[in-house]
């Protein structure tokens, strides 16, 4: 199918301008910055005349839930939901069940994508205590890295041995995989969770979860990780930070190596989250465990240098760390109910808002959100609008109504959302997928499948 975008507002590489985008089956065809519409026969024509066009949403960070967790998310159910936000691409993280730390998992989760993604699709190999000697064996090219969690959260994937985690970094190095790291510290948590429960009780009320899960217990993990990853040469990126004081961390790191590294792709890098970035401390009280996640949303201070962050370069992506529950799993305070939200169907337009208010550009956000995770993880032929490359593209506009988030425009399987109740500007009007068009207007196309993604 031969599709002609035309009229739009282009973002990508840095730049906005009125343009046109020519899609041939599934790749971009030309790139056009012209106010005039060029003149061919088309299958499709669509007049994005007031809309800004971008890259499709690379999302490094998801929770898909599948296999073994599929009560509450799937893999067709979520990559429909990222269909309707505009996210193309999508990293799954290896806390399933089986725990993606075999060959024969991985393989299980690629077959299960190819017959059920809606979109473009790759998974994490999750690093553990056992499986060290597996690493080797894992194909570069089909794979964006390794997890590793050096705090204990869902799924207990926790890593504690010292020579097991000297191993993990130095085969990271070695095959080229770059490691995403969960950072807390579980001794300092488990302290904490003894003092709060002989304060308040056998469950304590969620607004002592960023008590309990600290900002000593990120800011630990992350040196260590740091560290680790200068003594070995490790290509580090610290998820969902959290705190004003792990972004100094990595400032301070990523001006250390820039002496040595002539590479334009940091040694150390970090992603921010969009729950971290929308909510603080004080939500809780409005909120409750419904914003509960590990690490813990933080305090205003935090929160505020984190969007800060995303503009001075401090922040390299921005992810979802998207973790759907059921409302019951989600029952309890800050021992009982479970951590994570649901935030990928959301996630565009949130940030799109942030723009709005003047956090960041748009052109810094489809950077963020777009460009930087097709670059950390040697993403092919995606993440920009190229001539040539895969034509993942997504359409928005501001020039709709104001409307409010209420449950039944909700996606995923869980049905539920932290940002019901709040009012939007913004929409996702198109979503193209290597090249079709999956999303119009609110129609959804139930048969469109992604693809697997390349890695260089």
């Amino acid at each position: 199918m031969n599709i002609l975008i035309k009229n739009g507002t282009i973002v990508n590489e840095g730049k906005s301008f009125v343009g046109s985008i020519i899609v041939e089956n599934d790749r971009i065809k030309a790139v056009l910055p012209s106010t005039e519409a060029p003149r061919g026969i088309y299958d499709k024509e669509i007049d994005a005349t007031g809309c800004f066009v971008m890259p499709g949403v690379i999302d490094s960070h998801v929770h898909f839930r599948e296999p073994g967790l599929t009560h509450k998310a799937d893999i067709r159910s979520e990559s429909r939901a990222a269909a309707y936000g505009g996210v193309t691409t999508f990293f799954d993280m290896p806390n399933t069940k089986p725990q993606t730390t075999s060959l024969e998992a991985l393989e299980e989760k690629f077959c299960i994508a190819r017959e059920q993604s809606h979109i473009n699709y790759s998974f994490f190999f999750g690093a553990a205590n056992d499986n060290a000697a597996t690493l080797p064996y894992l194909d570069r090219h089909r794979i964006p890295g390794l997890k590793l969690f050096m705090g204990s959260s869902t799924g207990n994937m926790l890593v504690d041995k010292e020579d097991v985690l000297e191993q993990i970094f130095q085969t990271s190095k070695t095959f080229g995989l770059p490691l995403m790291v969960h950072c807390e510290d579980t001794d300092i948590i488990n302290a904490n969770m003894e003092k709060a429960t002989a304060l308040y009780g056998e469950d304590p009320n969620i607004i002592h979860h960023p008590e309990i899960r600290s900002s000593e217990a990120c800011i630990n993990s992350a040196r260590k990780g740091i560290i680790l990853a200068r003594k070995h040469g490790t290509r580090l990126h610290l998820a969902h930070v959290s705190t004003q004081e792990e972004l100094a961390l990595v400032n301070a790191n990523t001006m250390l190596l820039k002496e040595n590294d002539t590479n334009s792709l940091p040694q150390i890098t970090c992603e921010a989250t969009v729950s971290h970035l929308l909510f603080c401390d004080k939500d809780y009280e409005s909120l409750g465990t419904r914003i509960k996640c590990n690490p813990a949303i933080k305090t205003l201070s935090d929160r505020e240098a984190l969007r800060k962050g995303l503009s001075d370069g401090t922040v390299y992506t921005i992810g979802t760390d998207h973790a759907p529950h059921t409302l019951d799993e989600k029952k309890g305070g800050a021992s009982k109910a479970v951590s994570g939200m649901p935030m990928l169907q959301f996630s565009l337009i949130s940030m799109l808002s942030l723009v709005d208010e003047g956090v960041l550009s748009i052109e810094r956000m489809t950077e963020l959100m777009c460009h930087n995770p097709a670059r950390l993880f040697s993403v092919r032929e995606r993440g920009f609008l190229r001539e040539d490359y895969k034509a993942d593209i997504v359409i928005v506009s501001r020039n709709t109504p104001e409307w409010t988030l209420t449950q039944d425009a909700i996606q995923s399987k869980c049905h539920w959302s932290p940002l019901e109740g709040r009012t939007f500007r913004w929409r996702v009007i198109h979503t193209i997928c290597n090249g079709k068009h999956i999303f119009a207007n609110g129609i959804f196309d139930e048969n469109s499948r992604g693809e697997e993604v390349c890695f260089r």
